[in-house]
């Protein structure tokens, strides 16, 4: 064994191991998430905690990398911590309330955090028990939200709304996609992967990187169920300032009614969506794709495909003379292991995992694209899929480095309100990546901040009424946390 030992620190040193976490809890009193849960989340009385304490506590929970609601306890024994945390609580509130903010406790406080039991109550606040009877297996249903989680949903939309304001962008690219979250909950329902399992479906904002909207799903409801409606809702959110918006979505999103609500702007009541979806691979498509001449096909950069413009109106719209006519837009690439020969006439017989046609005795694997946009198809090929690699992160981000892939309850609701938190802590990130994360690290995954910047230890020391959080001084991230503060404390005066 080596030459040490463990033993109990005798002194009531105020030290922290997440200095890190310091400047999000900055950034989070500066763009208004505490005010905005206190005011549209509505669960907590005159009496205990306040909305904002579950909601901070659980976001810090997320981003220093717990998993559980249990891991609070590792907050709590964190005294620097609960030092700032102590300030941050009381971040916009007016004088009286501040000196009532002790006086909530009837009988004391000796807590900075919620307990465990208080955390779990105030989540299954979310759920909305008369709607468990529709919840059943072989039937899509999307229980409706109850006042206090489309509050907490209307926090993150003004969150989203901050970031907006001091770092404009006009252009709203949504990528929509839906992911697959594996439980062992017996109350949840079985997915198509004949597992237990939630599937939420994302709406996010491409060009800041920010979830726009989040709708908890089971794990039986298609990802194309219910698709306009969430198109709408997320409309409906964004901030002021946007003055384009498009849209990609794959497969799940090949429903005429969405097309014509994109193509149309709503029948004229909004601007037009322009739009890439992948199509479905249907016996006219493949002959419609079939009969585009060898010479019409153009190669893709950087790989084995090529793509065609396919002249093809689906059966779904070809009687009707108010529908608009979309683009449609063939991808091909050839199998590795061909045909042998004589198998040219056995296509509809060979059962392959994706669609294929064949073509000049030869078969390709066959994929397409719906769209409503002018210009260079191969462009708007790659532009289309370049939603598939970010919505893949922003998931793997979600349900890996932070607290969205374990569940804290079997009820609905409260599983729903977790994961809201889960995309808070995500937005509060993004935010940190736009507003004020210094160049080297603002392309880290949360894993490696997390070890270059979060769990950073730190002295807090209290001298001369002000607070003092002592770092080594030949740590590189103390050069960090002094270029965040100056950024985030320039924020300030616009949100005034």
């Amino acid at each position: 064994m080596l030459p040490y030992q463990f033993e109990e620190e005798p002194t009531s040193a105020c030290v922290t191991g997440y200095a890190g976490l310091l400047p999000y809890l900055d950034l989070a009193c500066i763009l208004g998430v505490l005010q905005a849960a206190d005011e549209k989340i509505g669960i907590c009385g005159p009496q205990g905690w306040m909305d904002r304490h579950f909601v901070l506590s659980l976001s810090l929970l997320n981003l220093a990398g717990g998993e559980c609601v249990e891991d609070i306890r590792m907050l709590e024994a964190d005294p620097g911590l609960c030092r700032i945390a102590g300030e941050a609580e009381k971040y916009g509130l007016s004088r009286q309330q501040r000196r009532s903010l002790e006086r909530r406790f009837r009988r004391g406080r000796t807590r900075t955090f919620p307990s465990e039991t208080r955390l779990y109550e105030w989540l299954n606040a979310f759920h909305n028990p008369s709607q468990e009877q529709y919840r059943v297996p072989g039937k899509a249903f999307i229980p409706a939200k109850n006042a206090h989680l489309l509050g907490l949903d209307q926090v993150n939309t003004d969150l989203v709304a901050s970031v907006q304001r001091h770092r404009p962008t006009k252009t709203a690219t949504l990528d929509i996609d839906a992911t697959v979250q594996e439980t062992h909950k017996r109350e949840a329902l079985f997915c198509y992967l004949k597992c237990r399992a939630y599937q939420p479906l994302d709406v996010r904002w491409a060009e800041t990187g920010l979830m726009l909207r989040s709708q908890f799903r089971d794990g039986n409801v298609p990802a194309g169920y219910g698709t306009l409606e969430i198109i709408k809702e997320s409309l409906s959110v964004l901030p002021p300032g946007v003055e384009k918006i498009m849209m990609r979505i794959d497969s799940a999103g090949y429903q005429h009614e969405v097309l014509r609500f994109c193509a149309t702007g709503d029948e004229g009541r909004r601007p037009v969506i322009e739009f890439t979806v992948s199509n479905d691979m249907t016996v006219e498509f493949r002959k419609a794709v079939e009969g585009v001449a060898e010479s019409e096909w153009k190669p893709l950069p950087g790989g084995k495909q090529e793509w065609a413009e396919v002249v093809y109106v689906p059966e779904a719209i070809a009687h009707s003379k108010h529908d608009p006519d979309y683009r449609y837009l063939a991808i091909r690439e050839e199998l590795e292991q061909g045909l042998l020969p004589g198998m040219e006439e056995t296509q509809p017989q060979l059962d392959l995992p994706f669609a294929w046609v064949v073509m000049g005795k030869r078969g390709y694997r066959l994929s397409g694209v719906a769209t409503n946009r002018e210009g260079d198809g191969a462009e708007l090929i790659h532009w289309h899929r370049e939603r598939c690699g970010k919505s893949e992160e922003a998931h793997a981000i979600l349900k890996g480095d932070l607290a969205g892939g374990i569940l804290p309850s079997g009820k609905f609701g409260a599983n729903a309100a977790w994961w809201a938190i889960v995309v808070l802590a995500y937005n509060l990130h993004v935010a940190m990546q736009a507003l004020a994360l210094p160049g080297p690290l603002t392309n880290k995954r949360m894993k490696a901040l997390r070890f270059a910047l979060i769990s950073l230890p730190a002295r807090v020391v209290h001298r001369g009424r002000q607070l003092f959080v002592r770092i080594k001084g030949d740590h590189p991230a103390l050069a960090w946390l002094w270029q965040m503060r100056r950024k985030i404390g320039a924020l300030a005066p616009a949100c005034a």
